[in-house]
């Protein structure tokens, strides 16, 4: 095997063809599909184990079984889309799900199976049992059969380093390739094609389940480069996030509840059906806002209730084979699930919204792709029917294998180098400030329940972290900054990347508040208690683009029809939308 793993020195001796930034199943899958001929590097900020897909629990959704059907498959998922699905988007998905499961098995992940049959087992808002799984593992288990193949390509150069933005010949323009934190010093890496691959942005919450690594990089990087994203208010909670003190949000998977468990409150009580007939198999923003009402209602201080998850219904010898990881997590913090309810509260679990693609993964930025959690498909819609995640990632990847490239272009300019880049005695304490108080903002005003006031309330302050942070020395020095030869780093790089990371938060936060009060009604994973009912008027995407001539302010929002965009045209998603008057202070 070829370890790359630690490689912070990237080979620059010859341009690469394809930079993928994100290392999840989504990187890595659309690194293998790429064509061997070309050279990638795959840029990754932590080792390649890391990644949220390695914490995926549930499984891949895939219609193989002769009891389901493609066709149903689609119906579910544009069910819990809740209308904002792109038709051509969801059938692509679906019907190109059973070659990705095939796939997968070829390269050796290892599924359960019930005899030779591939096991399947049914998650909520699933109307048959067609999520394949590796325990509750199975983000583990595809991530890690992906990296191992990934490190024995020889076409394939592994760089752990750290994406600060993007290398365009003009604003709007070409994109050329990237500027990444490599070690000790700043580089520009040029390709003929970029492929952002970097994840969601759950850490922008302060509850979620999602790592620490996930902070909204990809969408952040695209949008300072004036990239078109879409339907940025849509964030799935997941209801049943472990709420033990000390403990991280560790996910308890949807699948726990497919197979039987029930959710209870201090009395015992199966409250979900209070607010939904499917009870705890509802879809999970439904489930979500039924925890979140229950506990308003009932607990002496919401802020740090719970309720509880009980496996007991289910028979003690699945629970030991399906659940193996979450019965270990649970013992490290002292709960025993065979004998008691896990305690459980929702908690930010996946952004539906994303940089806008079409089915080519192809941005509104020439040279730039987007896959994964990062990308907008139109698949997901408003909220996202489970273990649909994976298989995206799968599906889209392997549009890569037909990746036409356009030649080489060296014209990009490089400046002089200068001679450092420093941080000042006084620049640390307001970033790590900032970073801490963040999340905290996102959660009081776009969680589970939104409303008009507190969002304009956090939008202010968010604005008014952002002036705080422009001013900075260093966040003047890097906007200052011309590619160049490789700049040396006067300050440690952990430093650095913390100023990237909670740039990338300040940047997303906005655009969710924004997007959440700019969309009034509820819909999916976006819920507004000032505007509780789903208006058909809205049956809409929002796009949202920086404002070119307010680089530092408010961004610009249209709506777009749900319909699929020609996919013979880079730019087809922006076509047929409607550009709308901005709303307060937007």
């Amino acid at each position: 095997m070829r370890s790359h793993e630690l490689n912070t020195s990237p080979r620059t001796d010859q341009p690469f063809d394809v930079l993928v930034v994100g290392a999840g199943a989504a990187g890595l899958y659309t690194a293998l599909c790429l064509p061997s001929h070309y050279r990638v590097g795959l840029v990754t900020k932590t080792p390649l184990s890391l990644s949220a897909s390695d914490w995926a629990q549930g499984g891949i959704a895939a219609a193989i079984d002769p009891q389901d059907a493609p066709r149903l498959h689609i119906d579910d998922t544009l069910k819990a889309g809740a209308g904002l699905c792109e038709l051509a988007a969801v059938e692509f998905l679906v019907e190109a799900a059973p070659t990705c499961i095939q796939n997968l098995v070829a390269l050796g992940v290892g599924f359960d199976r019930q005899g030779e049959a591939l096991a399947l087992t049914l998650e909520a808002a699933h109307s048959r049992r067609r999520v394949l799984h590796a325990a509750d593992t199975t983000g583990r288990a595809v991530v890690s059969t992906l990296a191992n193949h990934v490190l024995h390509r020889e076409n394939i150069q592994v760089i752990q380093g750290y994406t600060l933005d993007l290398w365009l010949d003009q604003p709007g323009g070409q994109c050329l390739g990237i500027c990444g934190l490599f070690g000790d010093r700043l580089e520009w890496l040029r390709s003929r094609g970029v492929i952002l691959a970097s994840g969601g942005g759950g850490q922008v919450f302060a509850q979620t389940t999602n790592p620490a690594l996930s902070t909204g990089d990809g969408v952040a990087i695209a949008y300072r480069a004036g990239a078109i994203l879409r339907d940025l208010e849509f964030v799935q909670f997941h209801p049943t996030a472990l709420c033990q003190p000390g403990a991280p949000h560790f996910l308890i998977s949807e699948a726990v509840r497919g197979e039987g468990a029930h959710l209870v409150d201090a009395t015992g009580h199966r409250f979900a059906f209070d607010y939904h007939p499917d009870g705890e198999l509802a879809p999970r923003d439904v489930v979500s806002r039924a925890i979140f009402s229950h506990i308003q209602k009932t607990a002496a201080d919401p802020a740090t209730a719970h309720v509880w998850l009980d496996l007991r219904p289910i028979p003690r010898d699945r629970i030991q084979h399906r659940f193996p990881n979450i019965i270990q997590v649970c013992q490290q913090w002292g709960i025993d699930i065979l004998q008691t309810p896990i305690p459980v509260t929702p908690a930010a679990h996946y952004w539906m919204g994303g940089i806008a693609t079409d089915l080519q993964n192809r941005t509104s930025i020439a040279g730039l792709y987007a896959v994964g959690e990062t990308a907008s498909t139109g698949v997901h819609g408003a909220n996202r029917l489970a273990s649909n995640s994976l298989l995206e990632c799968l599906v889209f990847g392997a549009q890569f294998a037909q990746l036409a490239l356009p030649p080489s272009q060296n014209d990009g300019y490089l400046a002089e180098t200068p001679a450092s880049i420093a941080l000042t005695e006084t620049d640390l304490p307001t970033i790590t400030a900032i970073r801490e108080a963040l999340p905290r903002l996102l959660w009081q005003s776009a969680g589970i329940c939104r409303e008009a006031h507190p969002l304009a309330e956090a939008i202010a302050q968010v604005q008014t972290w952002q002036a705080t942070y422009a001013a900075l020395p260093l966040t003047q020095a890097m906007r200052s900054l011309q590619p160049s030869s490789p700049v040396p780093l006067a300050l440690p790089a952990a430093t650095m990347q913390l100023w990237a990371e909670t740039q990338n938060l300040l940047a997303i936060a906005q655009l969710i508040l924004q997007s959440a009060q700019f969309r009034t009604e509820s819909r999916g994973g976006h819920y507004r208690t000032d505007y509780p009912a789903t208006d058909p008027a809205w049956q809409v995407h929002t796009l949202v683009q920086q404002d070119e001539g307010n680089p530092l302010g408010s961004p610009r929002y249209w709506q777009q029809p749900v319909q699929m965009p020609p996919t013979d045209s880079p730019q087809g998603f922006a076509a047929n939308s409607t550009r709308l008057p901005q709303q307060g202070p937007l």
